[in-house]
């Protein structure tokens, strides 16, 4: 399964969102897009047209100027800086405006995109005029019908910043309340670390309508296997929550289907310090895996960067959540003010509806650095999809720095750190343990005074846990969990530790996954 290249793929399409465009007025008297006929749309028609498509065969996307647009690699696309006079909806009154990409080499798939306006939409017709070629002389040489790679919303009227990007495959971004982006999502993903080759469906047309602060994206989603009519509604508050509406048709089998996929980038952290080789203590855009059971279970899975892929089943029925997320907020352990990773926000799934019985997958994909996206989580449906069915999905995405819905009853796990088992400073350590060491922080925990009867309710797949007990670190609110792990041989040890208080569960449960 290849790995999402960041930067040459996304970071190279989402590295002009921080780029000032083109000064307004370079362009003569023309403002705004260049607008198609208008004709009747709806999500109705949408479905039908989705619907209708899966009963034939796929066509796979024109690559128009194939050469040329391989020349747009990243040093070129700094160059390329879209025109905000040609903003869709610019200098309207509590309007949005929408900017558009520009194809590239790791985005050359042109897509279509509208402008709706009480039941009519226009097609946004490309030009060349859209945007400044910072002497590149690609606006002479590529056709004059080459087409979009995808669009951003902008915060607010004349901003060079925005809050929410589409580009490339079904992958969609948003920068969330700290305007830093970092993790993605995506439609649906297809076949995911299988030993077939991952397919990766398209949103080959958009239809853009708003109404205030809101932004409804309507998308029709194409690919071998499967087509699909989207509805997102989106708006940015203290978070960005965006509604998701999907009608999916299976044009053939499909082995592996993932339900509100999120992608993200894990090198390491304080779990895996001792694999870094960069002079920055933690690099990810996010660092744990949580999970909200269908039971009512709290759950905390640590990242990895393991030395070879690695898929893990979470099995659950009517999940009420899961979200790849950056729990770690602090600068101080990143040190990174460029990347900025300790603003970057989570991304929490809240299903609508009843989803059934299934799992929450992760993905774990080995990386030597921070350019590849090496983490997938998805919700992977019971029952198997053959090529004629069809299903809805209702969802809620919530792009913030933690989970919503009442995160606050239990404990929260904030770190995870491990190293030579034993106790420091005895000597000879130990052969073949492994120190464990876990901080809980808020819930019943937050205004507790120091005690000794909160205890670590520890297992393990394989191996002996000893020495586990828990102290509150002093001068602060956070309670530790510390335990050691004697296993034997090099398969993944699955450990699990919660604290309990007379009987009563105090925390999330850790999930972790040790790989010797």
């Amino acid at each position: 399964m290849p790995m999402i290249d960041r930067r040459n793929f996304l970071a190279v399409g989402f590295s002009w969102l921080l780029i000032a465009a083109a000064p307004a007025g370079v362009i003569g008297t023309q403002r705004g897009p260049v607008f198609g006929p208008a004709r009747p749309f709806s999500f109705d028609r949408l479905s039908r047209l989705a619907k209708m498509r899966a009963g034939e065969p796929y066509q796979a996307p024109p690559a128009p100027a194939a050469d040329l647009l391989n020349r747009i690699d990243f040093d070129a696309v700094q160059k390329i800086r879209f025109r905000p006079d040609y903003e869709l909806w610019r200098g309207a009154a509590s309007r949005l405006p929408v900017a558009f990409f520009h194809l590239n080499k790791y985005a050359a798939a042109p897509v279509k995109i509208h402008a709706v306006n009480g039941g009519m939409a226009r097609e946004i017709i490309y030009g060349p005029q859209y945007f400044d070629y910072g002497g590149t002389g690609l606006d002479t040489k590529l056709p004059a019908d080459a087409g979009f790679s995808g669009f951003r919303v902008m915060n607010a009227q004349a901003s060079a910043i925005d809050w929410l990007a589409f580009q490339g495959a079904s992958y969609f971004r948003s920068s969330g309340s700290e305007d830093q982006y970092g993790a993605s999502a995506r439609g649906i993903a297809i076949n995911t670390a299988l030993s077939t080759t991952e397919e990766f469906p398209r949103f080959s047309h958009f239809w853009l309508d708003e109404q205030g602060q809101t932004i409804t994206i309507y998308a029709l989603l194409d690919g071998p296997s499967i087509t699909g009519a989207y509805r997102f509604d989106a708006v940015k508050g203290d978070s960005v929550v965006m509604q998701v509406h999907a009608e999916l048709f299976a044009r053939a089998d499909i082995a592996r289907l993932g339900i509100a996929p999120l992608t993200s980038m894990y090198w390491y952290g304080e779990n895996t310090r001792a694999t870094s080789v960069d002079w920055r203590p933690e690099i990810h855009d996010s660092d744990g895996l949580s999970l909200w059971t269908g039971t009512g279970e709290r759950i905390w899975r640590p990242l990895n960067d393991p030395r070879t892929l690695q898929t893990n089943s979470f099995a659950d029925k009517s999940p009420k959540g899961f979200g790849l997320m950056q729990r770690d907020r602090s600068f101080e352990n990143y040190q990174d003010d460029g990347a900025f990773y300790n603003k970057r926000p989570g991304i929490w799934v809240e299903p609508r509806g009843d989803w059934g019985e299934g799992a929450v997958q992760l993905v774990e994909i080995p990386t030597d650095d921070e350019t590849h996206d090496n983490i997938v989580a998805y919700w992977q449906p019971k029952s198997s999809v053959s090529a004629g069915d069809s299903f809805k999905l209702d969802y809620k995405l919530y792009w913030q720095d933690r989970e919503p819905n009442g995160t606050d009853t239990q404990a929260r796990v904030v770190a995870t750190r491990r190293g030579r088992g034993g106790i420091p400073g005895v000597m000879p350590p130990p052969t073949g343990k492994q120190k464990f060491v876990i901080d809980f922080q808020g819930g019943p925990l937050g205004q507790m005074e120091a005690r000794f009867d909160v205890s670590p309710v520890v297992t393990t797949s394989r191996g002996k846990i000893d020495n586990a007990y828990v102290v509150k670190v002093v001068g602060t609110d956070r309670w530790r969990a510390f335990f050691d792990l004697a296993a034997d041989g090099n398969a993944p040890v699955n450990l699990r530790c919660f604290l309990r208080l007379n009987g009563k569960a105090l925390s999330e449960t850790w999930l972790y996954q040790y790989l010797t």
